[in-house]
């Protein structure tokens, strides 16, 4: 269970203000809610399902005080990534507005593609070395389904109007404690 608590919170704070959710807004000012997060869903599920297995395999391949040591190190290294932003560029909006067909298929493709070597799939595979592969598998989908939910709706309300630097700022900060707290383990 703890598994799942800490892969829910680290990976919506690591989703906050990223790529992802910037593309989820875009889908959801175009199509109606309920498929663009059925999109998202299945994308996440696939893409966080293979994040665990490849985590899984290099925390039983490692010693425990190298995983915490390079988990901090990456964790810090998120928070930076996190500082830099996330953007989607003008080609990027305009294929996401220009989708047609079966939404469903087209965002969870978009979806999928976005995902692979995104900082929140490197954020799964760097919990599942650490935690049980099936509570972060879960806690890691419902984090960032519950991240991008949250973009569709505000995406819908309020469309361009986020305060975008609080949001990466607080995002950025979150992963430089759980970084700090991973090396401290490692070091104590």
């Amino acid at each position: 269970m703890e598994a799942f608590w800490i892969s829910l919170a680290v990976i919506f704070v690591a989703e906050l203000g990223d790529k992802s959710q910037l593309m989820a807004m875009t889908f959801a000012t175009r199509f109606r809610p309920w498929p663009v997060l059925a999109g998202i869903t299945i994308a996440t599920t696939a893409v966080h399902l293979a994040s665990v297995v490849l985590g899984g395999l290099i925390g039983d391949a490692l010693p425990t005080t190298a995983i915490s040591v390079v988990a901090g190190l990456a964790f810090l290294g998120f928070a930076l990534w996190t500082l830099r932003g996330d953007e989607l560029t003008e080609e990027e909006s305009r294929k996401a507005r220009r989708t047609g067909g079966n939404v469903v298929i087209a965002v969870t493709v978009a979806f999928f593609l976005s995902e692979l070597g995104d900082k929140t799939m490197l954020a799964t595979i760097t919990l599942a070395t650490q935690h049980g592969w099936l509570g972060t598998w879960i806690g890691s989908t419902v984090g960032m389904v519950a991240a991008d939910a949250l973009a569709i709706v505000v995406g819908r309300l309020l469309g361009r109007h986020l305060p975008e630097k609080a949001i990466r700022y607080g995002a950025a900060a979150a992963f430089a404690v759980f970084g700090v707290l991973l090396l401290a383990e490692a070091f104590s």
